[in-house]
């Protein structure tokens, strides 16, 4: 049976249209509006380099010097030409190796830290606490001599109790060990530490769980992201490394990528600028991988390690 349906008088209709044209509207939020623009801006002017710089790298030698924005063919042979010229395989595999040592080490060392100074009630706690805050005030170039002299006299000593093999000078050990006590990851991953709820120490005290058992199977699992954000910040200090390897390191033996670009750059390349920008995009390109990958959780990290404690 056909069903019938009943047309809706044409006043009701014509009520309701005019109330939806007298409904009141939003007001415009310039503040939000002018937020808006602003961090538009900045991340343009935060990307247009990589943008310029990654153009470049795949003009040939006469479209960089005729001022073009575009190439008009992609010239991917640069980065060939660059790994080749500069030797990239062998700085890219000390920088691998050299990154994996820090991070590895860093994590060994502070993540009990930060779980002592979160958890654990010993004498002196806070004032060691404060002592460790205040060094992340002190600038690098101030410490970058009395660190090149320590580094030196414990290369002397190792050398002279286990051989030429054990120096920390012209190796991988001074280059990985001096960054493996981070202020600010202890920092970080204290912050998150003290936010955990007592509930769960006291649960676990209860089932009989030391500080060491309750640090590996409950709080490393819940720190996932402080961890993974201070796994990037590592990586990307340890990778953009400079100054410290010119200072220890006097052969390619261990010299990290970005030594491989500043030579390139000065050297090999010459004024061939296309090659130049390849080198470097070849040197972030890591770096980016590295971000992607650990994205969420380095947004996490850094929204979760709030200020309590």
């Amino acid at each position: 049976m056909a069903e019938i349906t009943q047309p809706v008088p044409a006043q009701i209709q014509t009520v309701d249209l005019t109330a939806e044209a007298q409904r009141p509207r939003p007001p415009i939020k310039w503040g939000q509006i002018a937020t808006y623009i602003i961090l538009g801006f900045g991340a343009l002017l935060a990307i247009l380099p990589f943008l310029w710089m990654v153009s470049w790298s795949l003009m040939s030698a006469v479209e960089v010097y005729t001022g073009k924005i575009l190439p008009a063919r992609l010239m991917f042979e640069n980065y060939s030409i660059a790994w080749t010229q500069g030797n990239f395989s062998n700085y890219m595999r000390n920088s691998v190796i050299i990154s994996i040592i820090t991070i590895t080490g860093l994590l060994v060392f502070c993540i009990p830290a930060a779980y002592a100074f979160a958890r654990m009630r010993f004498f002196g706690k806070n004032v060691l606490f404060g002592l460790m805050l205040a060094t992340l005030m002190i600038p690098d170039i101030v410490t970058l001599i009395p660190n090149f002299l320590t580094v030196v006299w414990i290369s002397r000593l190792s050398e002279s109790l286990f051989g030429p093999a054990a120096a920390w000078t012209n190796n991988w050990p001074s280059l990985t060990i001096p960054f493996m006590a981070s202020a600010f990851a202890i920092f970080l991953l204290r912050q998150f530490f003290a936010q955990l709820p007592e509930d769960l120490w006291d649960a676990a005290r209860i089932d009989g769980a030391s500080h060491v058992r309750f640090l590996l199977y409950i709080v490393i699992p819940l720190a996932r992201a402080p961890i993974m954000t201070i796994i990037t910040f590592a990586f990307i200090g340890s990778w953009n490394s400079l100054l410290w390897p010119l200072l220890m390191i006097q052969d390619d033996t261990w010299r990290p990528v970005a030594f491989g670009l500043q030579k390139f750059v000065t050297g090999e390349a010459g004024d061939a600028f296309q090659l130049q920008m390849a080198a470097s995009v070849i040197m972030i390109i890591p770096i980016i991988i590295v971000y992607f990958i650990t994205q969420k959780q380095f947004t996490e990290g850094i929204a979760s390690s709030g200020s309590k404690g």
